[in-house]
């Protein structure tokens, strides 16, 4: 959570519109943007217009964090299992994914964001890649938000090359398999040096948390919302901040 004493008078105001307390954020926000097809398809539109109007609901909850004082949105793009989907569908995500690393680009930087992203990088175009490393680049230094982009992710599949790396650790000699502990595997893993999630937002209704940081939400805290994707909004967002806000974490102990 951020220190009260360390947020400017705009941020301070923008909470307390907001019925927020700075001192009961969540230090990181997790969310499954889930719903862009259903959307579209409700209002008799191609799927792809849903995936689009997504990126606006995007663009508004980074600024809205950002507004807030979060310490770091990470946001599950795609996953490993996606890649079932048709052709043209993820040429037409890729094309998307592309068009936002540039087109924000400008906007990370203004804003002072470090963009991160985690998951495996084959399968990716390379034009993909290219971006988003120079997004990597160019926000390397920055010092605000941490924005973490979860793309040919799988919480499955991280935690299967997270066991691969231990295991040549292990075989190299660097490291003996009783050493290997929560922190071992934790700095293992794509969100070494990252503080897990405080909050976990799911949309569309779905009570199911698809593969997506199976270590690190072990103790988030899980919110969900009928709207779809495309329908979030700031207002979404706060109900979910001041939800989290009134519940009592205890991490396995007993309330104080």
């Amino acid at each position: 959570m951020p220190a009260t004493s360390t947020l400017n008078s705009e941020t301070l105001e923008r909470l307390a519109a907001a019925g927020l307390d700075a001192a009961r954020l969540p230090a990181h926000v997790a969310i499954i943007m889930d719903g862009n097809g259903r959307w579209a398809r409700q209002l008799g539109l191609p799927r792809v217009e849903g995936h689009r109007r997504g990126v606006q609901s995007v663009r508004a909850t980074v600024e809205e964090c950002c507004r807030l004082g979060i310490g770091q949105l990470t946001l599950f793009c795609l996953s490993v299992e996606n890649w079932k989907r048709p052709r043209a569908e993820l040429d037409f995500l890729m094309k998307l994914l592309r068009e936002y690393l540039v087109i924000e680009r400008a906007e990370i930087m203004e804003q002072n964001i470090r963009f991160t992203t985690i998951g495996r990088r084959d399968h990716l175009p390379a034009k993909v890649l290219r971006e988003m490393d120079e997004n990597l680049r160019v926000s390397e230094t920055n010092t605000g938000m941490t924005l973490c982009l979860a793309i040919n992710y799988g919480g499955r599949t991280e935690l299967v090359d997270a066991a691969r790396a231990l295991a040549e650790q292990v075989r190299q000699g660097t490291l003996a398999p009783e050493d290997i502990d929560e922190a071992a595997l934790s700095d293992a893993l794509y969100t070494a040096g990252m503080r897990d999630p405080d909050l976990l937002i799911r949309t569309a209704g779905e009570m199911r948390v698809s593969n997506f940081l199976l270590w690190q939400i072990s103790y988030a805290e899980l919110w969900v919302t009928d709207k779809c994707w495309p329908d979030f909004d700031s207002a979404t967002l706060h109900l979910a901040l001041r939800d989290y806000a009134a519940r009592e974490r205890r991490f396995g102990g007993l309330k104080s």
